[in-house]
C-alpha cells in the first residue's frame, strides 16, 4: 500500500477491514463520537468471540471533564514510581491523558473458576478491542490502542478495575488530525504455512 491509498476506506465492508489504519492518538482531533456513537461503538465491541459466554472484558468510558483527573492520576502514581521523575517524564503524562476527544479504557476481566481458560478470556477481550477499533473506523473516525506504562501500573489499574483485572489497552478515538501512513506489515510467506504431516 502506498501513499496513494484510501485508509479506513468506506465503500464496503471488506473494503474497510482491507485498509484499516490505526491513528497515533496524540494526532486524533475533533470530532470524536458524540455519546450515541460511542455507545453503538461498545455494543458492537461486545459482539466478539467469547468462549462459555462469560463476556470476560469491560469497558470504562473517561469523559473529557475526567480529563484532568486522569492526569493527576497517572502523574502521581509515576512518581510514586519514579520520585526522580524529569519533567518531561510528568508531561508525557499529561499529554497521554489528554489526548483524542473520546477515550476508552478497556479491561480484561477473566471470570475466575470458570472451566474456560485464562488464556481464552483474555484473548477474548483482545477480540474486542479489535471490534471497537472496527466499528469506529466504519462510523469515520481512527482509533488508537495504546498501553504502555500506565497500563501495567497497580495504581492505575485500581483506579479502572478490580483485584484481577488487567488493562489490556487504552483505547483513544477521534478524526485524523494529519494523514494516515502506512506502517510495515508482514509478508504472507512468512506469517502463513501450510501443515502437510
Amino acid at each position: 500500500m502506498g501513499n496513494d491509498v484510501t485508509f479506513n476506506d468506506l465503500s464496503t465492508p471488506l473494503s474497510l477491514l482491507r485498509t484499516r489504519r490505526s491513528g497515533k492518538p496524540r494526532d486524533l482531533t475533533a470530532p470524536g463520537p458524540d455519546t450515541d456513537q460511542l455507545r453503538q461503538i461498545l455494543e458492537i465491541a461486545s459482539r466478539t468471540p467469547d468462549h462459555g459466554k462469560l463476556f470476560p472484558w469491560r469497558f470504562v468510558i473517561v469523559p473529557q471533564e475526567s480529563r484532568p483527573a486522569l492526569a493527576h492520576l497517572l502523574e502521581a502514581a509515576y512518581r510514586k514510581e519514579k520520585p526522580d521523575a524529569g519533567r518531561l517524564e510528568i508531561e508525557a503524562m499529561h499529554q497521554f491523558a489528554h489526548q483524542a476527544p473520546a477515550l476508552v479504557a478497556a479491561l480484561s476481566s477473566p471470570v475466575a473458576g470458570s472451566k474456560i481458560p485464562v488464556w481464552e478470556q483474555e484473548l477474548s477481550a483482545g477480540a474486542a478491542i479489535m471490534n471497537l477499533l472496527h466499528a469506529a473506523h466504519a462510523l469515520g473516525f481512527a482509533g488508537g490502542w495504546l498501553t504502555g506504562w500506565a497500563a501495567y501500573n497497580d495504581d492505575v489499574r485500581a483506579a479502572f478495575g478490580h483485584e484481577g483485572e488487567h488493562i489490556a489497552g487504552f483505547v483513544f478515538l477521534g478524526t485524523p488530525g494529519k494523514p494516515l501512513e502506512e506502517r510495515p506489515r508482514p509478508d504472507y510467506d512468512k506469517i502463513v504455512s501450510v501443515w502437510d504431516r
